[in-house]
């Protein structure tokens, strides 16, 4: 599949800058196919671009090999082609981006807000302040790297020393944030110690050279925040706004995840996973749409996209009739 798409943009407030035009992206993993909880970001990060006028760009984060399924890149574009979600522009995969993340490192380093770590995963998980974590969070890191000195040949980390201070912002649909990063996460990785490049770091530095400013994603991330604005400003980099969606959840409560194989989206009726979406979001879908076009569906979706119906919405379940159909095995 060729990794350039162009599509037509049709005409809410909130930018990080009113002089730059509006640019937003949908940066997957390719840990697996995309799934329910994936494409609600797809598809609220596609109708926010869209509905402001903007393009949609499309970013592939591989820099995790241990992770990566073969073949889950293309599969997730081949499914974002048959939903009609049409990106602007070439794709931009991060593992041919080593060379611009070691040149933001070496800034940082130069400016001496680094450092060396040679601290093991276990023993950061025995800190007190991480006994109670949750399994996708950052381990919490103190000040000065003091459980285990770097020594001379030793594998080591690359660590930000993030400021004993409030980082604010505004999210379009969480409201107002404040977090101290130093007291919440520490000093966090930045090039992990089998050399490859942090999510932190690289996401940041593809931002801004995208040119990417808004982010709509999962709320999963809205934690993540304070550390990518810290970065932003290290790197004398434009802040950009947040918009942070609804997370699919399980009847458990657990989130939808590829790591966890949650199921895949099927074949079939995409236009139905499409109103399943809209539904999750509080769109207001009208009976029948299901069984239109994906493109008569997002057309509709792009008229009456109102993301103040889902203000303070942190999670909800991905149960109903609509999510089951989304995501059902393909028939023969």
């Amino acid at each position: 599949m060729s990794d350039a798409r162009s599509s037509s943009a049709t005409a809410t407030t909130g930018t990080a800058d009113p002089v730059r035009p509006y640019r937003g992206r949908f940066a997957p993993s390719p840990s697996g196919p995309l799934h329910f909880g994936s494409l609600i970001a797809a598809v609220g990060s596609y109708l926010e671009a869209r509905t402001r006028g903007g393009d949609w760009l499309v970013r592939i984060e591989d820099l995790d090999p241990p992770r990566e399924r073969p073949g889950a890149a293309d599969a997730i574009l081949a499914t974002l082609d048959h939903l009609d979600l049409h990106w602007d522009g070439p794709i931009l995969r991060q593992s041919t981006r080593v060379d611009a993340y070691q040149a933001a490192l070496d800034r940082l380093a130069a400016a001496g807000q680094t450092f060396r770590c040679a601290c093991s995963r276990a023993q950061l998980t025995a800190l007190p302040e991480n006994l109670h974590r949750d399994s996708g969070d950052e381990l919490f890191h103190p000040r000065g790297c003091p459980l285990s000195p770097a020594a001379a040949g030793t594998s080591t980390a690359c660590r930000f020393q993030a400021p004993d201070r409030d980082v604010e912002f505004v999210d379009r649909v969480q409201g107002r944030q404040c977090a101290n990063v130093a007291r919440t996460v520490g000093d966090f990785v930045l090039r992990r110690r089998d050399g490859w490049y942090a999510y932190q770091l690289a996401v940041v530095v593809d931002d801004a050279a995208q040119g990417v400013t808004d982010v709509v994603r999962g709320a999963d991330l809205l934690g993540s925040t304070a550390r990518q604005i810290l970065l932003q400003e290290a790197l004398g980099l434009p802040r950009l706004a947040y918009m942070h969606l609804p997370l699919a959840v399980d009847e458990s409560g657990l989130k939808l995840s590829k790591s966890d194989d949650a199921p895949a989206l099927s074949r079939e009726r995409p236009a139905a996973q499409l109103v399943a979406v809209l539904e999750f979001l509080r769109q207001g879908p009208p009976a029948g749409l299901g069984d239109a076009s994906p493109g008569e569906v997002l057309q509709w979706a792009r008229a009456n996209w109102r993301p103040e119906h889902f203000s303070g919405m942190t999670r909800g379940t991905a149960s109903g009739a609509s999510v089951q159909e989304a995501t059902q095995e393909d028939r023969p």
